[in-house]
């Protein structure tokens, strides 16, 4: 017979949701001056190292102030807000012209303003090797090389590489495409 102290009470694992809110917390509280830089360093290490629910709460007892109806009141309001910037890169998405992904072969597309490159971008942003985009395994891969201006995917910064899907909004300095297969 087993006793009732062999079974789990806490999940497995922490659930993300759970974890983001208390990374939320402690950067609001960073952001209002509570936590200095280090704090902040350091409560973040370990709020991504937690295995249980206790572990994150003391993260944040001094810092969670707020009343349940601010919280949700500011949740809603980061959601809603974080709903339109989505809206708005779709809309923006389909006014862009696209660029078409090219047939898989055994060299990466180069893309930047050299006329060596597979892509030539005649534009002052682009670098001369900016970027190239490479076919590995079922995926396409678009990676920054180096450039000045920065690669970007769906409004992010490429840093080294990134997975693009048919339909992403990419950026090579400031000019914009949108992937599309054939």
């Amino acid at each position: 017979m087993t006793s009732s102290h062999e079974f789990q009470t806490e999940p497995a694992r922490l659930s993300d949701a759970e974890r983001d809110r208390v990374l939320g917390v402690l950067r609001e509280g960073a952001a209002q001056g509570k936590l200095s830089h280090d704090t902040f360093v350091h409560r973040m290490e370990l709020a991504l190292a937690a295995r249980h629910s206790e572990e994150l709460r003391a993260l944040t007892a001094d810092l969670d102030g707020e009343s349940r109806w601010s919280q949700w009141v500011y949740g809603t309001v980061g959601r809603v807000s974080a709903f339109s910037v989505r809206l708005r890169r779709a809309w923006q998405a389909e006014k862009l012209p696209p660029l078409l992904l090219p047939e898989p072969g055994p060299h990466p597309l180069r893309i930047g303003r050299d006329p060596g490159n597979g892509l030539r971008l005649s534009h002052d942003t682009v670098s001369r090797m900016h970027a190239e985009l490479s076919r590995q395994g079922s995926l396409w891969v678009l990676r920054d090389l180096g450039s000045t201006n920065g690669t970007t995917v769906n409004g992010s910064r490429v840093v080294g590489s990134v997975v693009v899907h048919d339909g992403d909004m990419v950026g090579f300095g400031r000019m914009n495409f949108r992937l599309t297969a054939r």
